[in-house]
């Protein structure tokens, strides 16, 4: 099983990013998908989810600036990311799990069941 995030990159405060992830290797009927973040120095923390009836749930700082969306036919999940901020500045990790009864849920990360490799997004000031 393999998450493959893509669409990172470097854009100046205001801007926008569009992040994806392409889940391969098993079909992810049913899981809740979504994006954790990490800053320099800081914990891993919850950013969006997506379940795989397209209910979702957002972070407080990114609430209104950032959208999660998945296409289930294409095991494929983005966070569209506008008004980027310093703050924002992190390497942005795709996740899955399964048997989450709502996306919420996904924000107790010792709930995910997998993780794809990080992508750097660095919001310029």
């Amino acid at each position: 099983v393999q998450l493959q995030a893509s669409g990172g990159g470097l854009v100046q405060t205001g801007g926008s990013l569009r992040l994806s992830c392409t889940a391969s290797g098993r079909t992810f009927s049913g899981y809740v998908m979504g994006w954790f973040r990490q800053a320099p120095g800081k914990e891993r923390v919850f950013v969006a989810a997506i379940s795989w009836s397209g209910g979702t749930y957002y972070a407080d700082s990114v609430k209104g600036r950032f959208t999660i969306s998945r296409d289930n036919a294409k095991n494929t999940q983005h966070l569209q990311m506008n008004s980027l901020k310093p703050e924002d500045t992190a390497v942005y990790y795709c996740a899955a799990a399964l048997g989450l009864p709502t996306a919420q849920a996904m924000s107790v990360a010792g709930l995910v069941g997998y993780w794809g490799k990080g992508t750097q997004v660095t919001v310029s000031s």
